[in-house]
């Protein structure tokens, strides 16, 4: 058996050249530079992959699986329990493949096309369906939008952080934009007027845990307070004595 026909080089392919995406960016990775750091020729690395978007494809792959895994319905629907899956499965989605994500650094388009790119296209839309939940107005939708679009922006730029600590913040920002108070009244469609509330006294059971993880990370009562925009004594009353 040659090196091109060794399995194990397939694995070594697609591992490098992950790293390669990850630090220079998809267009500047060549694969002729990829055959050099795994020790082949580049003659080997397309016996396993005609080509470099094909690459691409088979490190995606495993992250598209994992996209239609945490926004497949589970249960009865409960808009309210499915809106805070779907925001925590997407987040889990970004951290475990966030050396994959950090290629938007590079490139604003890494070369998604296909049936990759119909798959990717049609969980994000479900994500957008599922965080505003039914018959959302103008706000709703945007709001849901806005957190979607967090979701992975810290985690590009912050991928070296601990998963842990990321995870808490990203999903006390997300409970602030939708859970905290009210906005004053602002022009556009669909857009009901109200006045700006008070920091609400209770909190969801979702916001309850990112409470504590928070707490387990070290951030203080009045810090957690004011990153999911409620009361000190309202955190208070959910943290371990």
């Amino acid at each position: 058996m040659t090196a091109a026909e060794n399995p194990d080089t397939r694995a070594r392919i697609l591992a490098v050249a992950l790293e390669e995406f990850a630090a220079h960016g998809y267009h500047a990775t060549s694969v002729r530079g990829i055959a050099e750091r795994v020790d082949v020729t580049k003659a080997a690395v397309l016996y396993h992959f005609p080509s470099k978007a094909d690459i691409l494809g088979a490190l995606i792959e495993p992250m598209l699986d994992d996209l239609d895994a945490a926004l497949a319905p589970t249960g009865p629907p409960d808009p309210a329990a499915a809106r805070w899956a779907a925001i925590e499965g997407l987040l889990d989605v970004w951290l475990r493949h966030r050396d994959l994500l950090r290629m938007s650094l590079y490139d604003a388009a890494p070369g998604l096309t296909g049936p990759g790119f119909t798959r990717f296209r049609n969980g994000m839309m479900r994500a957008n369906v599922l965080v505003a939940g039914p018959h959302p107005d103008f706000v709703a939708r945007v709001r849901a939008a806005q957190t979607i679009a967090m979701l992975s922006d810290p985690v590009i730029l912050l991928a070296d952080a601990p998963p842990e600590d990321l995870r808490a913040c990203i999903l006390a920002g997300a409970h602030r934009l939708l859970d905290g108070p009210e906005p004053p009244a602002a022009a556009g469609p669909g857009r009901v007027g109200g006045e700006r509330r008070g920091r609400p006294s209770a909190m969801s059971p979702a916001m309850v845990d990112t409470a504590r993880r928070l707490h387990a990370a070290g951030r203080t009562a009045e810090q957690i307070a004011a990153e999911l925009g409620v009361s000190r004594a309202t955190v208070y009353r959910h943290l371990p004595t």
